[in-house]
Order: C-alpha cells, then sequence, then structure tokens
C-alpha cells in the first residue's frame, strides 16, 4: 500500500519520501515503485519519462527525512498500537505536516486520542492496488477540522481520484459494504453453494464489480480481511463473524495472491 500511494502521488507531480523499516525493506520498496511508475509509462498514463518522475522520489530507513513533508499518510499494518507509534513519532519529526492514517477499519478517532494535534489528522483510506483505484475514502474524526477536510478533498482530486467523504464508524463505508460481501461468498463457498469462479462470475458480470469478491480478497490478503472482520464482528456485531474456511487458509499461509495460494493459486 505505501508503494501505491506513493506512486499515486509521484505522478500527480509530488515530491514523496517514503520511509521504510530497515535497508532492505528500502531497496525493495524503492524497487516497487520504480517498476509501477515504469509500467505507467508503458499504458501511456505519464506526461513525463518515468526517470522525471523517479527524480522526486526518496526512499530512506531514517524517518527524520519526514521532516520538510507537508502530508505524512501512514501505512503500517493494521495494529492501533503500531500506528500510534508511527504516528506520534511523525508528529514530532514533522510538527507543521497534515498526519493521516490509511487504515482500512480502525477507528481514526481512538487513533487521534494519542495525537497533540487531533485537528490536523484525519483518514485517507486507499485501495489496492493504488495505481488502478479511482476512490480514495476520507474518514473525518471528530476533531478534524472542516478546513483539512476541504483540503484533502483537494489532493484527491489532484490525484486524479474520487473522494467519497465518511464520518468515523468501524469499517467507515467501503470495507463495511466490501467485507460482508466477501464473507458471504465465504460462506457460499464453504457450503458448496458454487466454485470460487462462479461466486466472482456473477458479482462481476451480474453486479459489473471489477472483480469478485474472493478474487478481490486474494488481492487485498486473507490476513488483512481476517482482521477486518474480527474487528467489525467486535464492533458491529456477529454477522461479521468470520467463517471457518477464511480461518484455515489465514493459519495454513494461504493469504493470498502475496502468498501465491488463497482462493486461487497465483
Amino acid at each position: 500500500m505505501g508503494a501505491g500511494i506513493a506512486h499515486a502521488f509521484l505522478v500527480s507531480g509530488s515530491s514523496v519520501t517514503v520511509i521504510e523499516a530497515d535497508e532492505s525493506a528500502v531497496a525493495a520498496a524503492a524497487e516497487r515503485v520504480k517498476t509501477t511508475v515504469h509500467k505507467a509509462a508503458e499504458r501511456g498514463k505519464l506526461t513525463v519519462p518515468p526517470e522525471q518522475v523517479l527524480e522526486r522520489l526518496t526512499v530512506a530507513a531514517d524517518p527524520t527525512a519526514l521532516a520538510e513533508c507537508t502530508l505524512v499518510v501512514e501505512a503500517v499494518p493494521e495494529r492501533v498500537e503500531l500506528k500510534v507509534e508511527v504516528l506520534t513519532q511523525v508528529e514530532k519529526l514533522a510538527p507543521d505536516a497534515v498526519v493521516a492514517t490509511n487504515t482500512s477499519s480502525l477507528s481514526v478517532d481512538d487513533i487521534a486520542a494519542n495525537l497533540t494535534r487531533p485537528e490536523r489528522f484525519l483518514g485517507l483510506h486507499f485501495f489496492n492496488p493504488v495505481p488502478a483505484s479511482e476512490l480514495v475514502e476520507i474518514v473525518v474524526g471528530t476533531k478534524s477540522s472542516a478546513e483539512l477536510v476541504s483540503e484533502a478533498q483537494g489532493w484527491v482530486d489532484a490525484l486524479g481520484k474520487t473522494a467519497i467523504t465518511v464520518k468515523d464508524s468501524p469499517g467507515f463505508a467501503s470495507s463495511r459494504l466490501g467485507v460482508a460481501i466477501a464473507l458471504e461468498a465465504m460462506r457460499m463457498l464453504e457450503d458448496g453453494v458454487a466454485s470460487a469462479e462462479d461466486i466472482d462470475t456473477a458479482m462481476t458480470l451480474g453486479y459489473k464489480h471489477p472483480m469478485g469478491p474472493l478474487r478481490t480478497t486474494d488481492v487485498v490478503g486473507l490476513d488483512v480481511r481476517l482482521a477486518i472482520a474480527e474487528h467489525l464482528a467486535k464492533e458491529v456485531g456477529e454477522r461479521f463473524e468470520p467463517p471457518a474456511i477464511l480461518k484455515a487458509k489465514v493459519a495454513a499461509g494461504h493469504v493470498g495472491r502475496k502468498a501465491g495460494k488463497g482462493f486461487y493459486d497465483w
């Protein structure tokens, strides 16, 4: 997600700094962004050579490189304590920056309660794969300023994407709906109603989804979907209780495209 978000801002003309955990992760992140930028050029999506775009990219392991940034988007794994740890450090290193979280389900207000400037904090929920996705969900906390929300809508417009604005609530709009459909598709597969391919085809051809819910889960990551489902089950109710097939696949390491196997073989 971090590489995808970096790509989106780079191709729209911004200078981008990506912070990774260590030097090996730095090299991998730089290569991911380089690959997606060159693919964008091959598809005719750039107005300048890819090398010119990549000149505006910095990838580092030292978070002090964030000092001059005006917007910092956190994209670490979906654990509140980890996000709070990262974002409180960002506030100290980039005191003038707007800070955003890319969480897909965690409470923006719960995170904001640990920050010194909650009025300059909101959710910017990007979708995977970021370069191809047209949507960004702006999640407004109770202390997010109205001026900041308007500013965020301008950023999304500048990325060539469409913003929807939702209040902070479990799963927001997109994750709550997407996970509900995906969990029902898993239960249908578990019950032998149809194959994964046919369930997905029902949604792609019948409802014009670009990908079916099971293939989408493979792209997002079954482990990510499981974490979101467990969170929603706790916050919203038992209808989001993850089915046994999802728990079993995650336990087996079959977490989707990134592992080579999920509901499909990749």
